[in-house]
């Protein structure tokens, strides 16, 4: 069989011209991604120089752009993650966790001023939701008004801050009047103030007629009057580690941020871990109703200072990190100055010192969510273990203190450690900085014993019930530590003391509550502001909160569904917020049921 074959002619049909072959060729030798233009990058070289720069900077030079910019341009966004060499969803993510980067898309514009009204709970007592109402429409469009949590001004509500500066015992003339004059700096501080918290004990430190910036003690005035002399001793040796770490543990100081593990058994600790060591301190005071550490900062910066390079060189620490909170703009500019002028002249060898500024999130309180903020990144805390004394900050083992805690190193070694014990009332011992706000006649800082009890504090410290209000409750230890009746007023306001009422001192943030007020809104306002803060890593408190804030809107509260959400925050939380956050809702249903029936 023959088979013939039959051949075709196919005609050739181009998949492509010669001019969109060059445009695909253009296309493919560009990166990836949105690329950064000229004039950004010369935007953000101007700012933070031309590098290589710190991944773990990321959060400093963001503020940086924040302050020239008034915001965070997408633009410079870009540029800025070329510049660092992050990546771009990195930078991006840092720059949308924390409540004081404002990211503008495109071509939006900034606000031409942002005026924060505080609605923390003694600030809302004090009538900040009637500001917030009214001074929108008074402002006008350039200015943009908004809520903020607690800015740590309580014992002055309410407070509104223009820009960066605080308005005290505000109403709306005050802040029209700092808007129309442009006061939006805050106020520089004196250098050459006289205060020593320790020879007052105990005494009322502040009261509501308090500067917004007092006098402080500086680093000539401090060197004067005898400081540095101890860490001096210590580091040459002539006063021994071993000595000073014994006062430490026969004071019974514990640590004043809330958590209460004792201080001279935490030093102990990391000392024993493999060096190098680091520290870092925590001063992101964002308790709602704490004030304690600000007052101290602003007042006598090198006291703690002092107390914290005394802390490194027990422990043998090689470098200190301050992370400072964005609201205390006053507190950053004193530290700052002050840190330069120990450095230029420092009365012995320093480890490195480094200020870190917050950026507007409570989350980093929590000392692990605290350090991944300073290594740059979102502030979210870490599972444990292990544990930061272990594997802290950059991987290193971690010391970790709060400004108050630190603040009384000085004093109780150099008055030994029987002077710091022997304060105290119904059996406790030591001194405790009371931060107290709410409807008392004088709010403040209050240096009182260890174990006062609330109605003690109020009558003795406070001046009393502010006038017109009767005591009902009081929130002992600020959102996180529960609300107790004015029937159990005369228990002692220390560690452990409150747990079997389920409650906390924590900070020892004591907001008082008169009979026209709810416990049911302070509640309601804590877990408000538990939703606002959450990092949102877990879902038991991220969505818990929300839920629990919503069912607490209604006029009866819905019990059975309320304790489910709160036995899953508390068992299966991440950190305290979540596992904390019911505390204000079960002593609501405790000891006020009638509120809520």
């Amino acid at each position: 069989m023959t088979v013939t074959s039959r051949s075709t002619t196919t005609e050739a049909i181009p998949i492509a011209t010669e001019e969109s072959l060059r445009r695909q060729r253009r296309r493919n030798s560009k990166l990836k991604g949105r690329q950064p233009d000229p004039a950004a990058i010369a935007d953000v070289r101007r700012l933070i120089g031309a590098g290589p720069h710190r991944r773990d900077l990321l959060i400093e030079n963001l503020h940086k752009l924040n302050d020239a910019w008034r915001g965070l341009h997408e633009r410079h966004l870009v540029a800025l993650a070329r510049e660092m060499q992050i990546p771009m969803a990195e930078v991006y993510e840092v720059a949308t966790f924390y409540h004081h980067f404002e990211v503008l898309r495109g071509d939006d514009a900034p606000a031409a001023l942002t005026v924060r009204v505080c609605d923390g709970l003694s600030c809302t007592l004090a009538g900040a939701q009637d500001l917030l109402r009214r001074l929108p429409s008074l402002l006008g469009q350039d200015v943009r008004v908004v809520a903020a949590p607690c800015v740590g001004r309580c014992e002055q509500a309410p407070v509104a801050v223009v820009g960066q500066a605080p308005v005290a015992r505000a109403d709306v003339a005050a802040v029209q009047g700092a808007v129309v004059a442009a006061e939006v700096e805050h106020p520089t501080a004196r250098d050459d103030a006289q205060f020593d918290a320790a020879a007052q004990a105990p005494a009322a430190i502040t009261t509501p007629l308090a500067s917004i910036a007092p006098g402080y003690v500086g680093y000539d005035a401090y060197r004067a009057r005898g400081g540095y002399r101890l860490a001096a001793a210590v580091a040459c040796g002539a006063t021994p580690p071993d000595a000073v770490l014994k006062a430490m543990s026969d004071s019974g100081l514990r640590g004043l941020g809330g958590a209460g593990f004792p201080a001279g058994r935490k030093w102990s600790i990391v000392r024993e871990q493999p060096a190098p060591r680091v520290m870092a301190v925590n001063i992101d005071e964002g308790e709602p109703g704490t004030f304690k550490d600000r007052t101290y900062l602003e007042r006598d910066p090198h006291r703690f200072l002092e107390g914290m390079l005394v802390a490194a060189i027990v422990v043998g620490i090689e470098a200190c990190y301050l992370y400072l909170r964005d609201e205390y703009h006053g507190c950053r500019a004193i530290l700052a100055d002050e840190l330069a002028r120990l450095q230029s002249d420092p009365p012995f060898p320093l480890p490195r010192l480094e200020l870190r500024r917050g950026a507007g999130a409570y989350i980093c309180g929590e000392e692990s969510a605290m350090i991944e903020s300073i290594e740059g990144k979102r502030g979210e805390p870490r599972m444990r273990p292990p544990y930061i004394a272990q594997i802290g900050l950059f991987g290193r083992p971690t010391l970790e203190h709060n400004l108050e805690t630190l603040y009384w190193v000085r004093d109780i070694v150099e008055r030994g450690a029987a002077w710091f014990a022997g304060f105290g009332r119904h059996g406790r011992h030591g001194l405790r900085s009371y931060s107290v706000s709410g409807r008392v006649r004088e709010p403040g800082v209050k240096l009182a014993p260890a174990g006062i009890t609330l109605r003690e504090l109020v009558d003795e410290f406070c001046g009393g019930m502010a006038d017109g209000h009767e005591l009902y409750a009081y929130l002992p230890g600020g959102a996180s530590g529960g609300i107790l009746p004015a029937r159990l007023a005369d228990v002692p306001l220390d560690f452990d003391t409150l747990q079997p009422h389920g409650c906390f001192i924590g900070s020892a943030a004591v907001i008082v509550l008169g009979r026209h007020d709810r416990a049911r809104d302070a509640a309601l306002n804590m877990m408000r502001f538990f939703e606002h803060e959450s990092c949102g890593q877990c879902t038991p408190c991220r969505v818990g909160t929300r839920k629990a804030a919503t069912l607490m809107e209604a006029a009866s509260w819905d019990h059975a569904t309320l304790e489910d959400l709160n036995r899953v925050m508390v068992d299966a939380s991440i950190c305290g917020l979540g596992q904390a956050a019911p505390n204000p809702v079960r002593s609501v249903q405790k000891y006020f049921p009638d509120e809520v029936a």
